[in-house]
């Protein structure tokens, strides 16, 4: 297959950036996008010139550090993707495909195609830490936790962090990464005792960072690798407002 490629060159966060075109024959239909690029790359450094950046590790779906904006899309024209999962056999032959990095103010460029998405971890990390008994292992079924919360919770955990979602929306913003984060611990009796608590540090970290409000367009659960629903925005609105509306009895012993 023949690819023409329109990839976005930037030497750093201060650099304005600009489109280079490059053509790829050869390309095998079962290669992944991430291949794809490694051969891009390969014959790049044999004629002497810089390669793409781009992020990558497990190459598997799972780590979320692979991501881009392909054709306008984030991960590429398939929903509910991940850029390493995505093959060229899902592209026309001889099309040109435009690459380009996450555009958001609080993904700042690195390099090329490579962004800092260290304000999502920011936001995971003003949630804190839950209360646990250090003793001795509890009975299994001490603290029982009904199956359909369980399962929720597990749909919420699966976030994997890509940023996908924050790419996706017209405003930037990192709600629904938020409310995965809230919603999964909100849904545990282990997440109980900071529950009020959390969710206030992590919004208000959320617009530290400079991330855009939701206006519910949904465009972030069409592009979630992991599925996240629209539900966890909505579990983040009732806790942020009962937070907010109720005191807190482990304020005092907090403070």
């Amino acid at each position: 297959m023949h690819f023409t490629l329109r990839v976005w060159r930037q030497k750093n966060a201060q650099d304005t950036g600009h489109f280079e075109i490059y053509d790829i024959d050869g390309v095998s239909p079962d290669a992944s996008f991430l291949e794809m690029l490694d051969v891009l790359n390969e014959k790049l450094i044999k004629q002497g010139r810089e390669p793409v950046a781009f992020d990558h590790d497990c190459r598997e779906g799972i780590c979320g550090s692979c991501g881009m904006f392909i054709n306008g899309r984030a991960h590429g024209p398939l929903r509910n993707i991940t850029t390493c999962r995505l093959y060229m056999r899902h592209f026309r032959d001889g099309e040109t495909i435009t690459i380009e990095p996450f555009r958001a103010k609080s993904f700042p460029v690195i390099k090329d195609l490579v962004v800092d998405r260290s304000a999502l971890d920011k936001i995971v990390q003003a949630g804190g830490y839950i209360s646990v008994n250090t003793g001795s292992s509890p009975d299994a079924n001490s603290i029982p936790v009904p199956k359909p919360a369980a399962d929720l919770a597990f749909t919420y955990a699966a976030c994997i962090g890509c940023g996908a979602c924050v790419a996706a929306c017209k405003n930037a913003s990192a709600m629904l990464f938020t409310a995965a984060k809230v919603a999964h611990f909100a849904m545990l009796p282990q997440g109980q005792p900071e529950r009020r608590q959390r969710v206030k540090r992590m919004v208000a970290q959320m617009d530290k960072e400079g991330f855009g409000h939701c206006t519910n367009t949904g465009a972030c659960a069409v592009e979630c690798p992991a599925k996240i629903p629209l539900t966890a925005i909505a579990q983040l609105q009732r806790d942020f407002i009962w937070a907010n509306l109720s005191p807190d009895p482990h304020a005092a012993s907090s403070s």
